[in-house]
């Protein structure tokens, strides 16, 4: 409460123990001062009680009492105002035709009683009591950031809690959890001071302090400000701390991550934790298997081991060990067993089969694994899986056959472990080519890349029957690319390109054929195969020495075929729409001379046929006959006249069949 407030309140309570003398004349008792509140720094409203009447209200005269002393601060003359000098000066004005003065800008020091006094007819006075507000800032806390021990033996400051620039004093009410502390002796103390400011706002500073336990290391405090304004009472709240809470050590004990079963190859992490703040200093060690001895073993900053990638050599008893440093006591934990599960190197039996074609192989396939097993056999080439089991039979085997297999030895239980080999089974026999004869289109002059691919076992190898710069490549141990750098010349055109596989059991013989690209023609013939570099045949496209390469027809020549076919479809068309319009008309010639009416009776014309010639197959005609389908007899056809007369044959693109032997003649038949 502030001073004026309490200078006030004392003034009452005197006026009210103090007995009153009775019997003296004139003499009533003093009213209640009316009273005003606002907020710092807005506008009061003094409003003088005196009698409405305009006289009373054209001589009046405002008074500021501070110090039980009046201070002339305002006087009305003949409705007029006018401001005394001194702190309200120029703060001061009449509103509502006189009966109110406003005073601006209230600030905490314009908290006292103000009077208005006029003197007709007799004198009077109003007093008024001005409270001012201001709501304090939002709180500001601070945590003790250096911990309090639960050994302390009197309260340890906790936090401090400060409000800011406000009116009058607000109160301070500090909370544990959601719940309001009180002082307690020996347990919880605060102790709160304010601090008036040159504005008259005031600042409070509150501490509280306690006596902390264990239990209270998560614990959240914060502080509240209570405060009244002329709306009503409010209140402001701060943030929630947690003050760090010191305990010895009583329990250690491992962790380690990512929780489950664990594999090689996975990221281990083994932390040791304690339930002691601070934690004490950790050391892991593990079990020596052969001398059964703790061996410590090296852990990162934060005193955490870690296994990257982890082997099953990391599996074994693990221990750790904290070291309180203030007592300097060394408790242990409870030892852990990790295991750490593996698949070994898969082995193959036998590891690099040889056999004969018709003969029979059996394959077996071995591992050894912290979990049980399960074994696949997969084809390397397709990855089709061949059998399920540790032993994989092969019968009456072929060429084909040759190539890799694949173990893979997996755990079920323990997604993505398992460990694989390749086995290679060679087959004996003379080479195999990729291809036997190719056609590769080529310019003049320019240098070539060829390749050759043959496969066979004992591997073979490849020479060129031309000078040029050749390399091999393996595919496989049975398969291998030669490649040959060579400039196309007039010769080597003539010529052509041979490459020879061979082996211990035989050779055999590829041929590339070499045709010139016309660029100004047509793209070449459909049962070639294109291309300016030669590029290696599909594994699946092998042949043998008495088989040809099989020709894929191009897309240009397709392409050219059928423009042709529709170009007929639509000649056809168009000219069977033409001699219908000229039957329609009776302009169709019958006689030699191409001038004569066709008279036909109505019965008859309706049997207007085109007869279609054509070097191509009679029931390919049949599909330009009536469409009853009957066929004519000789006598219902007229030859020699304009009626058995062909039509010229239709000139365009797409006239000709596509060998361009093929010709079309339309020849007008009468019926007598």
């Amino acid at each position: 409460m502030g001073l004026p407030r309490l200078v006030c309140a004392f003034l009452l309570a005197a006026c009210c123990c103090c007995p009153r003398v009775a019997g003296v004349p004139g003499e009533a008792e003093q009213p209640a001062p009316e009273l005003v509140e606002v907020e710092v720094g807005s506008t009061a409203l003094l409003k003088c009680g005196l009698s409405q009447s305009q006289g009373n209200l054209s001589h009046v005269d405002w008074f500021s009492v501070h110090k039980e002393k009046r201070i002339p601060i305002f006087r009305v003359r003949q409705g007029q105002g006018q401001s005394e000098p001194g702190e309200y000066q120029h703060r001061l004005s009449l509103q509502d035709r006189g009966a109110t003065l406003a005073l601006t800008q209230v600030t905490p020091h314009d908290e006292r009683i103000f009077l208005c006094q006029g003197k007709r007819p007799r004198s009077q006075e109003h007093r008024i009591q001005l409270r001012v507000y201001k709501a304090p800032e939002e709180p500001n806390i601070q945590v003790n950031a250096l911990g309090i021990p639960v050994d302390s033996k009197e309260p340890e400051e906790v936090a401090t809690c400060v409000g800011r620039n406000g009116y009058p004093i607000p109160q301070v009410i500090w909370y544990k959890n959601g719940r309001p502390l009180k002082e307690e002796k020996n347990r919880v103390h605060i102790q709160s001071s304010q601090t008036v400011e040159s504005s008259g706002l005031y600042t409070l500073q509150s501490i509280l302090k306690a006596q902390l336990v264990k239990e209270d290391k998560d614990a959240q405090f914060y502080c509240e400000l209570n405060y009244r304004l002329p709306s009503g009472n409010h209140m402001k709240e701060s943030r929630e701390v947690t003050v760090p809470v010191f305990y010895p050590t009583e329990k250690v004990w491992l962790e380690v991550e990512p929780v489950g079963m664990l594999k090689e190859g996975d990221r281990v992490e083994i932390r040791c934790l304690a339930d002691g703040n601070p934690p004490p200093h950790f050391s892991i060690s593990k079990q020596n298997p052969s001398t059964r001895e703790a061996e410590e073993e090296t852990t990162n900053d934060n005193g955490v081991l870690v296994l990257e990638p982890a082997q099953k050599e990391h599996s074994g008893l693990y221990e750790c060990q904290g070291l309180d440093l203030d007592t300097m006591i060394s408790l242990p934990s409870e030892p852990q067993e990790l295991l750490v599960n593996y698949v070994s190197d898969v082995r193959v039996s036998p590891a690099a089969p040889e056999r004969q074609e018709g003969s029979s192989l059996t394959l077996i396939c071995e591992a050894e694994s912290s979990q049980d097993l399960e074994f696949q056999w997969l084809r390397e080439e397709t990855g089709q899986v061949l059998e399920r089991g540790p032993v994989l039979q092969l019968h009456d085997l072929k060429r084909e056959a040759g190539g890799g297999y694949r173990c893979v030895a997996s755990v079920p239980s323990i997604p993505g472990l398992n460990r694989t080999q390749l086995v290679n089974v060679a087959i004996f026999g003379p080479p195999w080519m990729a291809f036997k004869e190719r056609k590769v289109w080529v310019k003049e002059n320019m240098m070539l890349n060829l390749s050759c691919e043959a496969s066979g076992h004992p591997r073979p190898t490849i020479s060129w029957n031309v000078n040029g710069t050749a390399s091999e490549q393996d595919q496989d141990p049975q398969r291998v690319l030669s490649t040959l750098n060579v400039l196309v010349t007039p010769e080597l055109l003539e010529t052509g390109v041979e490459c020879t596989a061979s082996n211990d059991l035989g050779k055999n013989t590829s041929v590339l054929f070499l045709e010139l690209v016309n660029l100004t023609t047509l793209t070449p013939d459909s049962n070639t195969t294109t291309g300016l570099s030669t590029s290696t045949a599909s594994p699946h496209t092998r042949a043998n020495s008495t088989s040809t390469e099989r020709k894929l027809p191009e897309p240009e020549s397709q392409g050219v075929v059928i423009v042709a076919v529709i170009v007929c479809i639509l000649v056809l068309a168009v000219l069977g729409a033409v001699l219908y319009f000229l039957y329609k008309k009776g302009k169709l010639p019958c006689g030699r001379s191409g001038k004569q009416e066709i008279t036909l009776p109505p019965s008859r014309k309706s049997e207007f046929v085109v007869e279609v010639k054509s070097d191509k197959l009679p029931e390919e005609m049949g599909l330009l006959q009536g469409s009853s389908g009957d066929k004519r007899a000789p006598g219902d056809q007229v030859g020699g006249g304009s009626c058995g007369q062909s039509l010229p044959h239709p000139q365009g693109p797409g006239a000709a069949g596509a060998n361009g032997s093929n010709s079309l003649s339309f020849t007008p038949l009468c019926r007598r």
